[in-house]
């Protein structure tokens, strides 16, 4: 069993949970995932490692309550244990020896791009950051990536803080004032890597996303988690979850990740598993 140590509240639909995991605290680095159950008759559910601490053996998980298992896991707290906490799972994250870097964070996505902008500042890599969601009270730690990112720019669909707009805007603004970047790294919903990538390809620059599928065993043997990137089957849980964002099918993906919408709604309003 693994111990929870803290939750925090971060909106009214995302929340931050610290467990005590010791060996995935000792092995883990940015970009890699783990697999839990909050109980022992749960679903497994991927969920990416947001920050992680060798010498306590913590590591800490950011999740959005939007489905049956999300539901069940916001109703731990301090104190309480979950069944399974698997990992760390897939591939690190693979830096370059950039200068200049643009993080693009959408919603929920600023979690698992925390420790790569933050490995990266810590490279010494000059690293610049754009968040972006709905209103102002669903953008996610700007106040943690204050401390090492050089520029950080809001954008938020109702204007209710930063600047109104997309993230694209923002982007797209920031290159045609002469900001120059090596690489984006953009991490958030599947609509807003597509156009992120396609931005990123017309204007020639190297574009890493990190992707979530719905996912079973983690192992690679269930082929739940499949993707088309660059013409070719790859699989999230053993190839990514990053990968070259201009090779990814994402209509692909998204017509994937909407096939189970009808057994989740099913599963939440009845308070069973059927997935």
């Amino acid at each position: 069993m693994y111990p929870i140590l803290k939750k925090i509240k971060l909106n009214n639909s995302v929340e931050e949970m610290v467990v005590r995991a010791p060996y995935v605290a000792r092995h883990c680095e940015p970009g890699q995932f783990i697999i839990l159950r909050v109980d022992e008759d749960g679903e497994r559910i991927p969920l990416t490692i947001a920050e992680y601490d060798r010498e306590q053996g913590t590591v800490s998980i950011i999740y959005q309550v939007v489905g049956f298992t999300t539901q069940q896991l916001s109703k731990k707290k301090a104190g309480d244990e979950l069944a399974d906490f698997v990992g760390p799972l897939g591939l690190p994250t693979q830096f370059h020896a950039h200068k200049r870097v643009i993080g693009i964070g959408g919603g929920v996505g600023a979690a698992p791009l925390y420790p790569q902008l933050k490995k990266l500042s810590d490279m010494g890599v000059s690293v610049d950051l754009i968040l972006g969601a709905r209103s102002k009270d669903l953008i996610l730690l700007e106040e943690k990536f204050s401390k090492f990112c050089k520029n950080i720019y809001i954008t938020t669909d109702d204007g209710s803080y930063g600047t109104k707009g997309l993230v694209t805007d923002k982007l797209k603004e920031l290159v045609e004032k002469g900001e120059k970047y090596d690489e984006v790294i953009a991490i958030g919903p599947l609509v807003m890597m597509k156009f992120v990538s396609l931005l990123t390809k017309q204007l020639n620059i190297k574009t890493s996303v990190s992707l979530n599928p719905v996912m079973v065993d983690g192992t690679g043997m269930c082929g739940g988690c499949r993707v088309t990137v660059g013409g070719q089957t790859k699989f999230v849980c053993v190839d990514g979850p990053d990968f070259d964002g201009h090779q990814v099918d994402y209509d692909e993906l998204l017509r994937r990740q909407s096939m189970y919408k009808e057994e989740e709604a099913h599963a939440c309003k009845i308070g069973l598993r059927t997935i």
